[in-house]
């Protein structure tokens, strides 16, 4: 979901170097920009900057060239206010995803990021500005950029944080996009969230819905977003989140998605759903489980997790039993916590200021129930082999997967021996909510795991409500995960 930007300290704390300073480091009766326009240099010069500064109120109202390249690292801000977050060197990693809370790696991480963080601004107060002046028309975002040769004035607010109205049109890299990606191993487990995904009354009508797609155009084009993405993972299952909770009839929001799969060119037409009955859960939105029947056969029937905090809070999980072949069979539950808005937030569930966000609580229950549920062989088919996947709303050291990770669940990126991963880019931050956590007999037949950063890095335009560019690009805020497993 989008979010609104969030206020940040700032602890500035390693040396400036100065690759190159014109003899009057202060310039006096600077020219100013006009709100909206680009920053002019003094006649006298400006100040080369090598690296980030250790004291950017020592230069607050000077221009300066950065020498060094800068991540493009949060485009979450251009639309509104026409302004990108950049870092020296390279991304901001979530402290969370990386360290725990009240540890002193978080605070590290916590200070790292705000030393090397820095906002580009057009100069302007003016919101939702139609062009931006140190942009081409039309140009195409992705975090992970390296910009180079950026200059122009800083300013430092009264909280301390620096941001630099740029004082030319920024020299974009090609944009360069990431292939599909590929696993090792037999059997193939996707999980996605689709931000979402409302059909209106599943004939053309209904709209604008509750979320999603507000006409039936931007309904298509959700729609050929998301088989762009799904289609070619070629898994054999997956776990989506962000389903309408509208059934399982044939003018439902996942009958619509299947069948789309199932007439796409490429498709082999054998894709189908699991279907609960109801629900599962009264939320406006739950998770779902598709896969191809020409590849599974599902065992028993679907459980579901209703009651604590699946009545109310965290969507009720879903848990299907497949097998392939001649294969061990296995169990496929899909997930989808409390979020980390604050509203209605109260008692335990209140923000502790931590990095966590509101609902922890709620979140760390949701786990332990769920850990609890899985030890009872829930499809009651006794398939031992299981994934917990989906969207946690919980980054890697958060309360919740530590707790899931210490009842035994095994993180399959971890397992697989992927550097950084990520699946969400919010605030200029880059983290997981996007989990899959396995036991000890799923774990022993990994193969592989992968994100396709098919999503999270584009900006927010790339999507089916604004430009529509083609292809699966911004077909969701989360990309979507991809497993291999040996059958």
């Amino acid at each position: 979901m989008r979010r609104c930007l969030l206020a940040l300290a700032v602890a500035l704390s390693v040396p400036a170097v100065f690759a190159q300073a014109q003899p009057d480091a202060r310039p006096s009766a600077a020219p100013q920009a006009m709100p909206g326009q680009l920053a002019t240099p003094a006649d006298s010069g400006s100040i080369s900057l090598a690296r980030v500064p250790s004291d950017w109120h020592a230069l607050d109202g000077q221009y300066v060239r950065i020498a060094a390249p800068l991540t493009l690292v949060g485009t979450d801000g251009l639309e509104r206010f026409g302004q990108l977050t950049v870092a020296f060197e390279d991304r901001l990693w979530q402290p969370t995803e990386v360290a725990a809370p009240g540890t002193a790696g978080f605070s590290q991480v916590t200070a790292n990021n705000q030393r090397r963080r820095l906002l580009l601004d057009d100069g302007s107060d003016a919101r939702d500005p139609q062009q931006v002046p140190y942009l081409p028309a039309g140009a195409v975002l992705r975090t992970g950029m390296a910009l180079r040769g950026v200059e122009g004035r800083v300013h430092v607010d009264a909280q301390g944080r620096p941001s630099l109205q740029l004082g030319r049109m920024l020299e974009l890299p090609p944009l360069q996009r990431p292939q599909v990606p590929t696993v090792p191993g037999t059997l193939k487990v996707a999980a996605f969230n689709l931000e979402n995904f409302f059909n209106g009354d599943g004939q053309g009508g209904g709209f604008p819905t509750l979320r999603g797609a507000r006409t039936l155009e931007e309904h298509q084009a959700q729609l050929k977003k998301l088989i762009a993405t799904i289609g070619p993972l070629d898994a054999d299952v997956a776990a989506l989140m962000e389903l309408e909770n509208d059934g399982y009839g044939p003018q439902s929001a996942i009958a619509a998605l299947v069948d789309a799969l199932n007439a796409a060119p490429d498709s082999h037409g054998d894709w189908r759903f699991v279907d609960a009955g109801k629900g599962p859960g009264d939320n406006p939105i739950r998770v779902g489980i598709i896969y191809r029947s020409s590849r599974l056969t599902p065992l028993g029937k679907p459980a579901t997790l209703e009651g604590g905090p699946f009545a109310e809070h965290s969507r009720v999980p879903l848990a299907q039993a497949f097998q392939a072949g001649d294969g061990v069979p296995f169990m496929v539950v899909a997930n989808h916590f409390k979020s980390k808005g604050c509203r209605d937030a109260s008692g335990a569930d209140a923000d502790r200021d931590d990095g966590q966000g509101c609902w922890n609580a709620t979140r760390v229950t949701s786990a332990q129930q769920l850990d609890a549920w899985m030890q009872r062989d829930p499809t009651g088919t006794g398939a031992r082999d299981a994934v917990l996947l989906g969207d946690f709303n919980a980054y890697a050291m958060e309360d919740p997967i530590r707790t899931l990770r210490k009842a035994g669940w095994q993180d399959a990126f971890a397992l697989a021996k992927v550097e950084r991963p990520y699946s969400y880019v919010y605030n200029g931050y880059s983290g997981r909510l996007d989990h899959a956590l396995l036991n000890a007999g799923m774990a022993r037949r990994l193969a592989g795991a992968a994100e396709w950063h098919s999503n999270a890095d584009e900006m927010d335009a790339s999507g089916y409500q604004q430009r529509n560019v083609d292809g699966p690009w911004r077909s969701s805020d989360h990309d979507p995960l991809l497993l291999g497993f040996d059958q």
